[in-house]
């Protein structure tokens, strides 16, 4: 295939040791000052309290970072087309939901079952911003960032216009967890626009780029959103050259930094 391009006119992040993008950013460049830590995931200040407290996990995580995205880009949300993108889908409503047809009464709450289909955080996201712009909602188990991020890009190529994408997965519990452990949460977006800062080809499956780091290649491996750790790197780095990125068995995806970010923090 022709290579895919794009901008990246603003990203978000959140994950363990990694709050978001502003101070995450140095913590990639050099990867010994990152230290481990637990993701703390703040309440999105785009979500009323009452939808705060019904929304789980995952949709929270991808709000927070979708909000970090388009504060650097200035754009109107409610214009942009979406891509949002989890192997997770909300597990804590799929423990619950499988617990409550387990039981006698087989009693089902409304609001978990709105909140079990797996394009919940768009849903949540386009009422939150009036948006009426398209939305996908994907999962390509490990390869899903990868699948989104090609989902995006194509749509970038076709619209000629920004696309947020949005990658989230937070952790299963037991007995779920034992079955597919995922080791905390994790939330990427990225807001893409037409360009040719970031150049996408599809590929045979090839070694993915490790982070150089053990523990972020740890984080890489043991949550599916993190595999977009090599290219964040790079985008924090400024480094051109070629990025190694899973999708499905058999496929990946190639990525080079045509040219790097004019203002990675510092």
């Amino acid at each position: 295939m022709s290579p895919l391009h794009a901008d990246v006119l603003g990203i978000g992040l959140l994950g363990p040791g990694l709050a978001d993008w502003t101070s995450g950013a140095p913590l990639l460049r050099d990867p010994a000052l990152w230290q481990p830590a637990a993701t703390v995931v703040p309440p999105p200040q785009r979500l009323p309290p009452t939808e705060r407290r019904r929304a789980g996990a995952v949709v929270k995580v991808s709000i927070v970072v979708a909000d970090q995205a388009l504060a650097a880009a200035g754009l109107d949300p409610a214009t942009l087309a979406t891509v949002f993108t989890s192997s997770t889908g909300e597990p804590a409503n799929c423990h619950a939901l499988c617990e409550a047809l387990a039981a006698p009464e087989r009693l089902v709450s409304p609001t978990r079952f709105t909140n079990s289909v797996h394009n919940a955080p768009g849903g949540y996201w386009h009422i939150a911003v009036h948006g009426m712009a398209a939305s996908t909602s994907l999962s390509a188990f490990d390869g899903s960032f990868a699948a989104g991020l090609l989902e995006a890009m194509a749509q970038v190529a076709t619209l000629q216009a920004p696309v947020l994408l949005v990658a989230a997965d937070v952790p299963y519990p037991d007995p779920l967890h034992a079955k597919r452990p995922v080791a905390d949460a994790f939330g990427v977006a990225l807001l893409l626009g037409p360009g040719t800062r970031l150049a996408l080809t599809l590929e045979p499956e090839t070694a993915p780029t490790p982070c150089g780091h053990a523990g972020l290649d740890a984080l890489r491996t043991g949550i599916p959103a993190a595999r977009a750790l090599p290219l964040l790197q790079a985008l924090a780095g400024g480094a051109a050259g070629p990025v190694h990125i899973e999708g499905l068995p058999g496929m990946g995806l190639q990525l080079t930094l045509e040219r790097a970010l004019e203002r990675a923090p510092a």
